[in-house]
């Protein structure tokens, strides 16, 4: 079977059986596309000219070496190590569907990964980026509504994008997320947070006519056409506010949720719970603001203990 034939497989059973996001998907595409352009330009050259063009069978562990040899000194670790994870998961897809008698990428070993410290905001520039929208106009109510839930909920941009009219339970102080994987969880969304997200549905009913008004499954955040926001744009309101605000960081939608997790365990909240919030299936992967929030209590202590 050709490698791109395979990809192709593959990134259907992602989509049709595993239920993952499309931004999952295109990532898994990205990064197996990138691999089979590698596998054009140097292992199957001299077969064709045609990209991927080459046969699954004839790659071996060696091939995948060099190729994640070439990726050094272009891009970090954690993005080669992201790269290696998904051309392991193709293997091991083929493997067993028996489309592959084994997984050449089985024992590659994954780069070291750097100690990664998340970005995040301090309180006050956190309350100095929720006053920058313009709270006369629509579009500032709807960026404000984004900025407060974002940092309310601690979700994902993309769970951010998927968010409809019926997400949130007012009366519950609720919001129901639908995070990797197709995995639904409820978060508490703030009062603050919720007040905001009232007065942008007010000011915008005009442009929710166009599309058949306040329906329960209309994307909550909408562009000036009425459809729903996407992940891009998104990141481009953070980033507008940002710098409008004057701050230094280099903060994304991500930051923001680095932002609430690093405040929940700062302010007393435990390790489970705010994995459970974040929704990640392992507590490792929320352990790291312990990293965080353990130097922000050495530097408490060292500014107020006098035998310091």
């Amino acid at each position: 079977m050709l490698v791109d034939n395979a990809i192709e497989l593959f990134i259907a059973f992602l989509r049709d059986q595993k239920g993952y996001s499309q931004h999952t998907i295109r990532n898994y595409r990205n990064d197996l596309g990138q691999f089979s352009e590698f596998l054009a330009s140097t292992v199957c050259l001299s077969h064709t000219e045609s990209m991927g063009d080459c046969e699954v069978e004839a790659i071996d562990p060696l091939i995948i070496r060099k190729y994640v040899g070439s990726l050094y000194g272009r891009l970090r670790r954690t993005s080669i190590a992201r790269k290696l994870s998904a051309v392991r998961s193709f293997f091991l897809f083929l493997e067993k569907q028996g489309l592959n008698k084994v997984n050449p990428a089985a024992d590659i070993a994954t780069p070291k990964l750097e100690k990664y410290v998340p970005t995040y905001l301090p309180v006050d520039d956190v309350f100095r980026l929720l006053e920058r929208p313009d709270r006369k106009k629509p579009l500032g109510l709807r960026d404000l509504a984004l900025l407060e839930v974002l940092y309310s909920c601690g979700i994902r941009a993309g769970e951010l994008e998927g968010l409809n009219i019926s997400s949130i339970d007012f009366d519950e102080g609720l919001i129901k997320v639908t995070g990797k994987g197709n995995r639904e969880r409820i978060v508490p969304i703030g009062r603050q947070a919720m007040l905001a997200v009232r007065e942008y549905l007010d000011a915008i009913q005009y442009l929710r006519e166009k599309s058949g008004g306040l329906l329960q499954n209309s994307p909550l955040f909408i562009n000036f056409r009425g459809g729903r926001l996407s992940t891009r744009s998104i990141g481009r309101v953070v980033k507008k506010y940002v710098k409008e605000t004057g701050l230094t960081f280099e903060i994304s939608p991500h930051s923001m949720r680095h932002t609430f997790a690093t405040h929940m365990l700062d302010g007393g909240a435990d390790l489970r719970s705010v994995q459970e919030l974040l929704g990640h299936t392992s507590l490792s992967t929320t352990q790291k603001y312990t990293h965080v929030s353990l130097d922000r209590l050495m530097e408490v202590y060292d500014k107020s203990h006098p035998r310091s």
